[in-house]
């Protein structure tokens, strides 16, 4: 009976041994499966992860590809009212240039120093400093002692005709009735011919002095006063007059210009002397206005060499609009040569934009649609500009109102930035 119990017992042990060894394999397994599984599916998540990572990379980057080249909108209409003008690009030959600094002077051939003719004392001062005046108008009144002796022998001449030419007609009248000797009337004329000569002296005298013969006429006795006029049009850029001083011939009282037309002398180097000649065309530019330029022509060129420098002094004569150009101003110059290089791709300098520090051309896309496109630019010469890159020739471009695209360009980012 012991016997038996024990062999119950053992084969109840092995069974329990082998259910407990079952379930610990099912157990590892299972949980080595699942784990794999979940670190394959961790695995694939974050492949797929990197998947989209980089097609987020691929979007950013054709997105940045296509902002190169923003698009303007514009209808057809509306570049028509805005001066929007397109035209293919072209290759043509570009005049060289030669570029010179300089110095704004006034047209010499253009200044007055005004001055007396005669001594005296500043009664009254019409005209300032900065004034424009005209040819003519009087700047400064005079008291003058010599205007007053020079009146004097005008009004005795004067007088000394009025009865020579009574005397004449008194003796003309008695030769007539017999009375006189014919030789009396001979000199009687001839006496009238020299008061005639010297009233006539005397009125050249007051003309020179700067008196109008206008105001000699009539019984003028007030206190005469001499006026000093200006000779020619212009502004005042000088002003020495000063009441109770006095003025005399050797002293200007005014500096008048004539700033309509001035002067821009230039240094030309030694080596490019042989591109130089009078009547050349020039352009000039000044720091105060960078965007305009001013035309001129070469109107004297120096015939000595500056030993220091190697340069020749050349002039420049250039019209002055508004006045502009001011005397003392800094200037550049740049003096176009013959066109003998070969043609390029070029536009004009209106054409091309700058924006955010690159140079921009609008390339039509359509009738209705700009690309702005940076390109690289080369020389520039007559109002053209190469274009070394980004355009090619044949394409169509805003050649006229670049900048009123570029405004619109502008205002479309500014609105996008508010979105």
């Amino acid at each position: 009976m012991n016997k038996k119990g024990i062999i119950i017992g053992l084969i109840l042990a092995l069974a329990l041994a082998g259910g407990v060894a079952y379930r610990l394999t099912h157990s590892v397994t299972g949980g080595g499966e699942h784990a794999e599984h979940k670190e394959a599916g961790h695995k694939e998540e974050k492949g797929g992860g990197h998947d989209d990572e980089k097609g987020h990379a691929e979007e950013k980057e054709g997105h940045d590809g296509h902002g190169e080249e923003k698009l303007v909108r514009m209808a057809a209409e509306v570049q028509k009212q805005n001066g929007v003008a397109v035209a293919p690009a072209q290759k043509q030959r570009l005049p060289g240039m030669i570029s010179a600094t300089g110095k704004v002077e006034a047209n010499a051939d253009r200044i007055a120093h005004v001055s007396p003719r005669i001594s005296g004392k500043i009664v009254s001062v019409r005209a300032s400093l900065g004034d424009s005046v005209s040819a003519g108008q009087q700047l400064v009144t005079l008291d003058s002692v010599e205007l007053g002796e020079a009146l004097n022998r005008y009004h005795q001449s004067k007088t000394r005709l009025a009865l020579a030419q009574s005397n004449m007609d008194r003796i003309k009248a008695l030769v007539d009735k017999k009375i006189a000797a014919r030789k009396d009337i001979l000199q009687a004329e001839t006496d009238y011919r020299i008061a005639q000569t010297d009233l006539h002296s005397d009125e050249e005298r007051l003309s020179l002095y700067g008196v109008s013969l206008s105001d000699l006429k009539g019984d003028n006795h007030r206190k005469p006063l001499l006026p000093v006029r200006s000779p020619i049009g212009g502004i005042i850029t000088e002003k020495h007059a000063i009441v109770g001083e006095l003025a005399d011939p050797s002293k200007s009282l005014y500096t008048v210009a004539d700033l309509s037309s001035v002067w821009v002398l230039v240094d030309i180097h030694e080596k490019d002397l042989a591109k130089v000649r009078r009547g050349q065309a020039a352009t000039v530019i000044v720091g105060a206005f960078p965007d305009q330029k001013f035309r001129g022509r070469v109107t004297y060129l120096a015939d000595l060499v500056d030993e220091a420098t190697r340069t020749v002094k050349a002039r420049v004569e250039v019209a002055n609009p508004g006045r502009k150009l001011k005397p003392e101003m800094f200037a550049t110059v740049e003096l176009a040569l013959a066109a003998d290089a070969p043609p390029v791709l070029a536009v004009p300098e209106d054409a091309v934009q700058e924006l955010d520090g690159k140079k921009l051309i609008f390339v039509a896309e359509s009738d209705a649609e700009f690309a702005a496109r940076p390109v690289e630019l080369g020389r520039a010469s007559g109002g053209m500009v190469e274009v070394v890159s980004g355009l090619k020739e044949g394409e169509r471009y805003a050649v006229k109102g670049a900048f009123t695209l570029k405004s619109e360009l502008k205002k479309g980012e500014i609105e996008g930035h508010d979105h």
